[in-house]
């Protein structure tokens, strides 16, 4: 290939363009919609040209499928693409365009790196990478190795990445490729955080020589040109301004952007870019100014509750929605705006939990009409579909005016619903009309170094920054006591974690129960194992945990009067003799025997399918058998029951948001039942709160492999206690026994009620 183009070319490519811009060549409408980034308007064309996509031409399925792509329309992009495959793999090209043989890949590997399945991107951007080599198609080669590059950047491959952007600078030369070969290497480089040298491959970019294209229109920059295709360049070279320090040049870049007015058709962008611009405000020692910013990102994050990256992830720059929330609670709380930042301290986990349960349609619909909420679901989604749109045709907001109907909508006829599939948060004034009396809520937040507890009484609200260095080294290391059952020191560091997140409030909890919201490494960690010098927690505090501050309203008059007594499910077969419990057995028949009426299911009987059969049935579910956490996939954490025909044996947590069991009490006496995922954005979706929301009123689970013997003993006594007093009581008053016989904290202390206590 010529590395200059000659002056024949350049002569055809002005002429070219005289006769385009004379009206003498009339361009494919789908070419000037694809060019001018029209892409709502080629997909409203391209299908009405497409009745049926098995049939269609390839010059017709390329655009289409290219609209759905840059649309996000991944249900329609995927059999799209496999259509255009098909077409090209039996050599029907598109007449008036090159080769496009790689773009199935390519567009498959583009939806990929939205979706964040970057091994999936990594597979086709190499088929696509393939495909034009064998064809000599330079341009496709560079756009695959952006691709490339990009998947292994964000999935964390910093050496793969690296070599992609050496291959890219060594082996591609000509300089009528040099714009988008800068630009690819530039993107690999910010995901992997080197900022100053994308920063030196952009300057580059610019100074190359500018380019025409054959068969493209979009140097008139009509139509979506400033979203599409300026609007990243833009952002990619004020983010490194920022990252390498020159504040005043990227705030000039920055408050440029958001002079645009089509900046909001953008949302993954703009409210990245709100972001860096609060954080400029901060460091200029502005905070009013900085919370506004931050305000207005928040704002822009909660309107949608996917959690495709959008164009972000084609940049090389995955923003972190968390890192808005924390930086915004920080603020608020330095300014003494202690309400405000508990208010964002709910909706930070609130977004969390919503970004996890992103990809689930089918949430058991627990109140109201069934159908009714179902057509406000559909037009909920079909409203958020339309925010994702980076047109600058829709009306944003007469669009934002619709969502808020909707949301507000479904928040009336179903709202624990409505908080899996929106942001919702409560005011202090709202949680204060329902906490009981004798208890108080102590709820966590912190990211990095700083740490916030927010104790909110009947009456009062205090807030105090603790420090969070070393805290999950410390709370594992206290787990690491606990675990073993002749080990000592345990008290010890329980003193001083006691220190770090309750001492400060001391004086203000006097003699409350504690209701706590845990954060982070939290979860893992055993309130009532902490020591205070005189005594342990559990000695002196009915203890019980919630995974948020807004959840205690769904869990107020739950209580259900059904008659018989505990559904129990015990040592399930789960086809290997190692994974028998030897006590789970005979603890499910004692704990059967502690209520009249009780039914036993054990070892092939203990399936899913006799939990949904009777589980609606009971005022007490127990199940004695193992569980287990999956952090990588938290949806599918979980129990084990014995296989059948119609069940896997896997009862998930996903199943969990889809059932109805409206039950007072699930007791999972199995191994690490308790566990969440300590992640980022601290998405608690562990089987407790499955279990909460499929209508459990509380649940009592495990933090730890327990030994079998002494939870039977501490089980049957926690139900004959049950005869007597609450829950928080009883399970408090059944550990405080077990402790008797069995002093060492690893056999009474894995337990905790999330829930309801009374």
């Amino acid at each position: 290939m010529p590395k200059y183009l000659s002056k024949k070319v350049v002569t055809i490519l002005i002429l070219f363009t005289v006769l385009i811009l004379s009206g003498c060549l009339v361009l494919p409408q789908e070419v000037v919609l694809h060019d001018q980034a029209r892409y709502l308007e080629l997909m409203q064309f391209s299908e009405k040209q497409v009745p049926s996509i098995r049939s269609a031409p390839t010059s017709s399925l390329y655009f289409l499928c290219t609209a759905y792509g840059k649309l996000k329309q991944y249900d329609k992009l995927f059999p799209c693409v496999d259509a255009l495959e098909n077409n090209i793999d039996r050599g029907d090209y598109i007449a008036f365009l090159e080769d496009r043989s790689p773009e199935p890949y390519l567009l498959r590997a583009e939806a990929y790196l939205d979706l964040g399945r970057y091994k999936d991107a990594v597979e086709q951007a190499h088929k696509a990478m393939a495909k034009a080599k064998r064809r000599n198609f330079v341009r496709r080669e560079i756009s695959a190795l952006s691709i490339l590059g990009l998947a292994y950047a964000l999935e964390g491959d910093r050496s793969s990445a690296l070599t992609i952007v050496k291959r890219m600078e060594t082996e591609y030369q000509p300089s009528w490729i040099d714009k988008s070969r800068f630009a690819g290497i530039a993107k690999i480089l910010i995901a992997i955080g080197r900022y100053s040298d994308a920063l030196a491959v952009m300057q580059r970019k610019e100074s190359s020589q500018t380019q025409f294209v054959i068969g493209t229109t979009n140097f008139f920059a009509g139509g979506n040109f400033f979203v599409f295709m300026q609007l990243p360049q833009d952002f990619m070279y004020a983010k490194c301004l920022f990252e390498t320090g020159n504040l005043s040049g990227a705030k000039k870049q920055y408050d440029e952007l958001l002079a645009n007015a089509t900046i909001e058709s953008a949302g993954g962008l703009y409210w990245q870019i709100l972001f860096d611009r609060g954080r400029i405000s901060e460091k200029e020692q502005n905070p009013k100014e900085a919370i506004g910013f931050y305000k207005r990102a928040i704002e822009i994050i909660e309107q949608q509750r996917s959690t495709i990256t959008t164009e972000a992830s084609k940049i090389g720059f995955v923003g972190d929605k968390q890192a808005v929330y924390h930086n915004l609670v920080r603020v608020l709380f330095s300014a003494g705006q202690y309400e405000k930042a508990f208010e964002y301290v709910e909706r930070a986990k609130s977004r969390a939990l919503v970004d996890l349960l992103a990809g689930k349609k089918d949430f058991t619909v627990k109140e109201g009409n069934e159908q009714e909420i179902g057509i406000v679901l559909a037009r909920k989604e079909a409203a958020e579909a339309e925010a994702l749109l980076q047109e600058t045709s829709i009306d944003r907001q007469k669009s934002r005016g619709i969502r808020i109907r909707v949301a507000d909508e479904l928040e009336k006829k179903a709202p624990e619903l409505a908080s899996l599939v929106s942001v919702t948060s409560q005011s202090i004034s709202e949680l204060q009309a329902i906490i009981p009396s004798e208890e108080i809520i102590i709820e966590y937040y912190y990211r990095d170094k700083d740490m916030y507890a927010f104790a909110i009484s009947k009456t009062e609200l205090r807030a105090v920054k603790l420090n969070s260095e070393g805290l999950t080294d410390d709370i594992q290391a206290f787990r690491k006591l606990l675990e073993t059952p002749d080990s000592k020191g345990h008290d010890e560091i329980g003193k001083k974690l006691y220190m770090r997140i309750l001492g400060p409030l001391a004086t203000f909890i006097g003699k409350h129960n504690l209701i706590i919201v845990p954060h982070g490494s939290l979860h893992y960690l055993p309130i009532n194992a902490l020591h205070d010098g005189t005594g342990y927690m559990v000695e002196k505090y009915g203890i019980r945990i919630i995974p948020s501050a807004s959840v205690i309203r769904y869990l107020q008059n739950k209580s259900v009067d059904k008659k018989g007594g505990i559904l129990v499910f015990g040592n399930p077969d789960l086809g290997n003799p190692g994974y028998d419990l030897i006590y789970a057995q005979s603890e499910a028949q004692e704990v059967a025997n502690t209520r009249a009426e009780s039914k036993v299911f054990l070892r092939k009987d203990a399936t899913e399918s006799m939990l949904r059969k009777y589980g609606g049935s009971y005022n007490y579910i127990h199940f004695a058998t193992h569980g287990i956490f999956d952090p990588a996939a938290p949806l599918k954490s979980a129990l084990f029951l014995a296989p059948d025909t119609q069940y896997d044996g896997r009862l998930t947590v996903d199943k969990l948001y889809s059932m109805k069991l409206n039950t007072n009490l699930i007791t999972l006496s199995a191994c690490e039942t308790g566990l969440s995922l300590i992640a980022n954005g601290d998405e608690l979706v562990g089987l407790a709160r499955g279990f909460l929301y499929a209508g459990a009123s509380s649940i009592v689970s495990s933090l730890w492999k327990v030994d079998d013997l002494a939870t039977s003993y501490l089980m049957t006594r926690f139900y004959k206690n049950l005869d007597r007093a609450d829950k928080g009581e009883a399970l408090q008053t059944a550990q405080l026994e077990t402790k008797k016989v069995y002093p060492h904290p690893y056999y009474w202390a894995s337990f905790q009620l999330t829930g309801n206590s009374k």
